[in-house]
């Protein structure tokens, strides 16, 4: 149950009425709704995720991003809301599960889902052998960038959903084992 007020859209005002009406037309998830009470933070949020779209980690990649830190995390919404998504950005239910492991059997993917992991592990103090496998891959210095803007937006909506205890109205991901999972 959220702890934070969740607003309707349909009642919605201000700011959070254009936003409801404007970008967010027709996704009016329980993330938005409880965002909503700072039109500041889902304009934050959406700028963010807006601007990282336009990049040059692909839709399948900024998922992989967004499932290993979720999992890191440990976000039953941003799990369902990844997985989900990810499926839609050309991810499988596998690939989807090996990336909340962390380990991929795809190398540029397996190099991508590592990274975000070291960064998350080491609270963002990434190694040279961190970067230099992450480059090897394939990526360059402007994917660098990319991944840790790509954590930043989703360790925040992981804390917002802890914070809130959104309710998850997506459908629930897959299981990942436990052991080894984290």
């Amino acid at each position: 149950m959220p702890r934070l007020n969740t607003i309707d859209p349909a009642n919605a005002s201000g700011k959070a009425k254009e936003i409801f009406d404007g970008p967010l037309k027709g996704k009016h998830l329980n993330i938005f709704k409880g965002m909503a009470n700072s039109p500041a933070g889902l304009q934050a949020y959406l700028g963010m995720s807006g601007a990282l779209a336009g990049g040059s980690l692909s839709a399948a990649e900024r998922e992989i991003v967004a499932l290993v830190t979720a999992q890191q995390n440990d976000c039953d919404y941003c799990l369902a809301a990844h997985t989900h998504i990810g499926k839609g950005a050309g991810l499988s239910e596998a690939q989807t599960l090996e990336a909340r492991r962390g380990d991929m059997g795809d190398p540029k993917y397996g190099a991508l889902a590592t990274f975000t992991k070291a960064l998350l592990d080491k609270n963002g103090h990434a190694d040279e052998g961190d970067l230099s496998a992450f480059k090897a891959a394939g990526y360059d210095d402007g994917d660098v960038v990319e991944v840790i803007a790509s954590v930043a937006l989703n360790v925040f909506t992981n804390y917002f959903n802890h914070v809130n205890g959104t309710d998850v109205d997506l459908p629930t991901p897959p299981a990942l084992e436990t052991a080894g999972a984290r």
